[in-house]
């Protein structure tokens, strides 16, 4: 189940951005880094993913809302304990239907680190393209730059 962010879940999306392997791609959050992007930040749309009633991940998306330019970029976080269960892909295809059905949009990208073989895959596996390699996109918990990969995935509207 995918519901809004509210305030009372700041400590539990905390403690999943502090997992090793969500960390290891995300970096390093408190209390007050969840509370500034995901709840006070007007630009961002953030979901708590449920499953079982327990809060097991993070899905959130902003939108480029220019007439010419418009399309809405995705971010997915999954509990270490939940990954490569199906929870992910499920919330991935219900917030990718919403952005194109509900909200307009033909174009959503995604940007995971290039050398996240298991990312690329997930995305791929949800009918994500490779658009090309964005060298020294993003700086790791290492303090290195790394390359992202930006993919998308098109519903190209009727002409």
């Amino acid at each position: 189940m995918l519901r809004p962010i509210e305030a009372a879940d700041l400590e539990g999306l905390a403690a999943l951005l502090r997992n090793p392997g969500v960390a290891r791609r995300w970096g390093s959050y408190d209390l007050d880094r969840v509370r500034a992007e995901f709840v006070e930040d007007p630009t961002a749309h953030g979901f708590v993913i449920e499953s079982g009633g327990q809060l097991v991940g993070l899905i959130d998306f902003y939108e480029e809302l220019e007439p010419d330019y418009r399309h809405a970029s995705l971010d997915i976080a999954i509990a270490d304990a939940c990954q490569r269960q199906g929870i992910g892909a499920d919330a991935m295809r219900t917030l990718m239907t919403f952005l194109t059905s509900s909200r307009g949009h033909h174009r959503l990208t995604v940007d995971p680190a290039a050398a996240n073989r298991d990312a690329v895959r997930f995305y791929e596996n949800l009918g994500f393209r490779r658009v090309g390699v964005m060298r020294c996109y993003e700086r790791g918990a290492d303090g290195k730059w790394h390359d992202g990969l930006l993919m998308e995935y098109i519903e190209c509207p009727a002409e």
